[in-house]
């Protein structure tokens, strides 16, 4: 016997279409509830942490190992922030992992260990804003809240064949969508509109004889879709250089240190290296007077390119292999070569790693090689 659909009766046109569409499309996700199942706050606000500047697809690894490691709020808020940034290394945007620890702490602090249902205590949490707190409130409790991430902004926009750019045109979006949204079912109408931006109103190719709101998407009548939404014309990011030194002792560990707290990168852990600036990169000679310990060193010939939200970063790669009893210089500390697989290393830092490490190898295959 086939499966009941919930009922949309009473509900917008739209709304409805929207929710017959959702119940048999819908994405399968691993912090969402199935069917008919009461969502887990902890497991919905612990994902739209990470879905902040992340896709799906590069989350859900993270978030099963997140929930295996910590499986409850209370678990996360006990363990070291040190843990919690180790689990978090490359999935960028590492300010969402202080905040994630400082947020469990003061879930358990101020609301006895109870993700808060509506969305002013919402965001009275660190690293919660009004999307986050409209988004949670939403799908983990069933309250009525518009939720508008980019997916939905992209559905709206081309809905309304709205001209005004982003980010200017967030509030009439905010307006439209609050507009549809159902006093019923709002959960879900959220995550249907995530949905129907994600696999149907893409940004290219959108299979607009699919979807339910087809008839009525006055983009779609003027064959205009992908005009929308309008956006602003971007600043070109400025480019920043710098140097990073990658010392590796003969027992294999390696030369690192702690950025600080605050600010990018904050808490990670990094290779020592020189301040990033606009001018162009040092000349050798300058570069070795920063390391962090005279000796030998070697420039990769590839260079590290990252781009970070406001600008682009590149960075030139010296590694140096040194004596064992090599002592750590103040701020930093040496990790064995056991432990480096997981060390907070963001993304940025196991780039120059890959080309150090490529360097040294190479290096040492050439010493190994027997004389002609």
């Amino acid at each position: 016997m086939p499966k009941k659909l919930p009922a949309t009766d009473g509900m917008p046109d739209e709304a409805a279409r929207l929710l017959q569409w959702y119940d048999r499309h819908r994405r399968v996700l691993p912090w969402r509830a199935a069917p008919g199942e009461r969502a887990d706050p902890y497991a919905v606000w612990l994902s739209e942490i990470m879905l902040q500047q992340t896709g799906v697809a590069t989350v859900g690894s993270y978030f099963r190992k997140f929930l295996q490691q910590w499986p409850r709020v209370d678990d996360l808020a006990a363990a070291p922030v040190e843990a919690v940034m180790q689990a978090w290394a490359g999935l960028g945007y590492y300010s969402r992992a202080r905040n994630l620890h400082a947020c469990a702490k003061a879930i358990v602090a101020d609301f006895g260990g109870k993700v808060p249902e509506n969305e002013s205590d919402l965001l009275s949490l660190p690293g919660v804003g009004p999307y986050t707190a409209a988004a949670i409130s939403a799908i983990a409790f069933d309250r009525r809240a518009v939720v508008v991430d980019g997916n939905v902004e992209r559905v709206a926009a081309r809905l309304m064949a709205l001209e005004t750019p982003m980010p200017a045109g967030k509030a009439a979006i905010k307006t439209f969508v609050g507009a549809m949204t159902p006093d019923s079912r709002p959960g879900d109408f959220a995550q249907a509109m995530m949905d129907l931006g994600a696999t149907i109103c893409t940004p290219r190719n959108p299979a607009c004889a699919l979807c339910p709101f087809s008839a009525g998407c006055v983009a779609r009548k003027a064959g205009s879709m992908l005009d929308y939404p309008r956006k602003t014309a971007k600043k070109p990011r400025p480019l920043r250089r710098g140097e990073i030194f990658y010392l590796r002792r003969a027992d294999g560990a390696v030369l690192a240190r702690t950025r600080p707290p605050r600010g990018l990168l904050g808490g990670m852990t990094e290779f020592p290296g020189t301040d990033w600036r606009l001018e162009g990169h040092l000349e050798p000679h300058a570069a070795l007077a920063l390391a962090p310990v005279p000796g030998a060193y070697r420039l990769a010939q590839a260079k590290v390119e990252h781009v970070f939200t406001h600008f682009e970063l590149h960075l030139h790669v010296y590694a140096g292999v040194f004596a064992q009893k090599t002592p750590a210089p103040q701020g930093c500390r040496w990790i064995a070569a056991a432990d480096l697989p997981g060390a907070a290393l963001p993304t940025l830092m196991r780039k120059a790693q890959k080309h150090a490490c490529a360097l040294l190898d190479q290096q040492e295959r050439r010493h190994k090689e027997p004389s002609p």
